[in-house]
């Protein structure tokens, strides 16, 4: 199996994973928050999709989605456009109120510019520094891998919460 084949295989289980959490679900039932404060499908989905659009870009070398194909207009949030949900208030994260479709959407074209990036990598690439300023600097490879980790980990926390909105 080659890298590039390895890397989509990954981004098509986060895909997969956000696809099983939204689809279906009204925009009410992706607004829940846990305990009337914890992170909502909606917001555990927009930011895992805003980081993977965010670091993908960076890495690629392109705009992001978010702003090139005017994701950020469509989801009208009052937040930056820069912002990818890091560091979020529990006031933030209520902010992040949208439906299905439009989360489903931006996503897949997410989804589809990290497929056309991930099956230019070799091998020999992954070891291209693209971050110095840590130390030691990130690779290429261990950027991919650290996006996929926290893609699917806030997937399944998406899909945890959906299973709490369907016991309500």
């Amino acid at each position: 199996m080659e890298s590039a084949d390895l890397l989509a295989d990954a981004f098509g289980r986060i895909r997969d994973g956000v696809h099983r959490a939204v689809d279906g679900l009204t925009a009410h039932d992706l607004g829940f928050r846990p305990d009337g404060t914890g992170n909502s499908i909606a917001w555990l989905v927009w930011h895992l999709t805003r980081v993977q659009d965010d670091h993908i870009a960076d890495v690629a070398g392109t705009g992001q989605v978010w702003t090139s194909s005017g994701w950020v207009g469509r989801f009208a949030l009052p937040l930056d456009a820069a912002d990818t949900g890091y560091g979020h208030s529990s006031d933030q994260v209520a902010a992040v109120t949208t439906d299905a479709e439009l989360l489903g959407g931006y996503h897949e074209e997410v989804h589809q510019a990290t497929l056309r990036f991930v099956r230019t990598v070799s091998g020999a690439d992954l070891d291209r520094v693209v971050d110095e300023r840590w130390d030691p600097p990130v690779s290429l490879g261990v950027r991919l891998v650290s996006v996929i980790a926290d893609d699917l980990e806030h997937a399944g926390q998406a899909a945890y919460v959906r299973g709490m909105v369907e016991r309500r």
